[in-house]
């Protein structure tokens, strides 16, 4: 049962952790509590051997755990899902996981439901998380992250099952901007849909840049205390300290920002989203995440289509619209009416399901 969120709110490091996740509060859940209210989580599966997920399973699809390299030599680890039954060659779509999420999270419950309408689905882990290789662990390396997207495209384009000429992407949250940045450097990638978007390295910039509030952003020289703590962390583990994961800051958190935590908080430090190898980064992945900057090439993007989609109530809407803003046709934005940003994690009758099989299939 999840917590209320005034009690979530008054747990301070784990709040400040997800803060500093930027991100991390990743999908899946339980079914509405008894009781007046009428929300439909996914429904919280029973974790196990055969099925470790935070969403039940579908007798609609094959479920299958496949292992491939990315061009780092980094074997990463991912889902692979499949219609019933499975006629030749299937268009495609991969999906990427929230900032330091996994692939039994809201990137599996997007791949199962994706293959319920047809497609061939591959969620993974990041590199350096989850059941994905890679050391040190746990570390964000944004370009690393960008790069297994197009991993993604190698294996599945090298699959029977597979029409390597109709694979798409679908991103939900920092996974939006690592699959818009892949796209602009890989051709393959033939259509683009994020999700509740997040753009990592203007997020660190900002302060976290979890509201459109200028006043409530980062000034130049709290972006450099920021980085300067990152920094001296580097050297501490050098020599042999004790990791530091992103909890804690030299910047007190603002009311928009802290907002923003508690509501990652209600989703990933509760059973509705919670997954044992879901973790927070290091910090000092700190200074590599504020250096990306995933809009740098968009144009690059056409003439494949891209679709946003961020909730009316989402705090983090403002990226999606300025994505799109800057986007070349053809693009779309799809604004989900009463959906607040982690709503599109999990919350399936939200989820605006038929916008993305009606892209998709235009598309791939």
């Amino acid at each position: 049962m999840s917590h209320p969120a005034a009690r979530v709110s008054r747990v301070g490091p784990q709040r400040r952790q997800i803060l500093m996740m930027g991100g991390a509060a990743v999908a899946a859940g339980s079914l509405a509590a008894a009781g007046s209210s009428t929300t439909a989580y996914a429904q919280t599966a029973q974790r196990g051997a055969t099925w470790d997920k935070t969403f039940p399973r579908s007798n609609k699809v094959d479920h299958k755990k496949v292992s491939f390299h990315n061009r780092l030599g980094i074997e990463l680890v991912a889902d692979l899902y499949s219609p019933k039954p499975l006629r030749g060659r299937a268009r495609a779509l991969i999906v990427g996981h929230p900032f330091g999420g996994v692939k039994e999270q809201t990137s599996g419950l997007y791949a199962q439901t994706m293959a319920e309408r047809g497609f061939v689905t591959l969620a993974f882990d990041a590199s350096c998380n989850g059941e994905s290789g890679g050391r040190p662990r746990h570390i964000a390396s944004l370009e690393t992250f960008v790069e297994d997207f197009s991993a993604a495209v190698d294996h599945l384009g090298t699959r029977r099952d597979v029409a390597r000429d109709r694979i798409g992407v679908i991103g939900v949250c920092a996974g939006g901007g690592f699959a818009l940045s892949a796209a602009q450097i890989d051709p393959r990638l033939k259509a683009v849909a994020t999700v509740s978007m997040y753009d990592m390295g203007r997020a660190y910039r900002d302060g976290q840049g979890y509201a459109p509030v200028p006043s409530e952003r980062n000034s130049v020289g709290e972006r450099k205390r920021a980085l300067a703590k990152a920094a001296e962390q580097r050297w501490a583990e050098y020599d042999g300290g004790e990791v530091r994961y992103s909890g804690g800051s030299a910047v007190p958190s603002k009311p928009s920002q802290q907002a923003a935590a508690d509501e990652f908080a209600e989703y990933c430090a509760t059973p509705r989203g919670r997954h044992p190898r879901s973790h927070p980064l290091t910090l000092t992945s700190n200074g590599a995440i504020a250096n990306f900057m995933p809009l740098a090439q968009i144009e690059l993007t056409a003439p494949r289509p891209l679709l946003f989609i961020a909730g009316e109530k989402a705090h983090s809407r403002y990226y999606s619209e300025d994505a799109y803003a800057q986007a070349p046709k053809p693009r779309e934005l799809h604004v989900v009416p009463g959906a607040g940003h982690v709503d599109l994690y999990d919350k399936v009758e939200l989820i605006p399901w038929r916008k993305l099989t009606g892209f998709f299939d235009q598309h791939l």
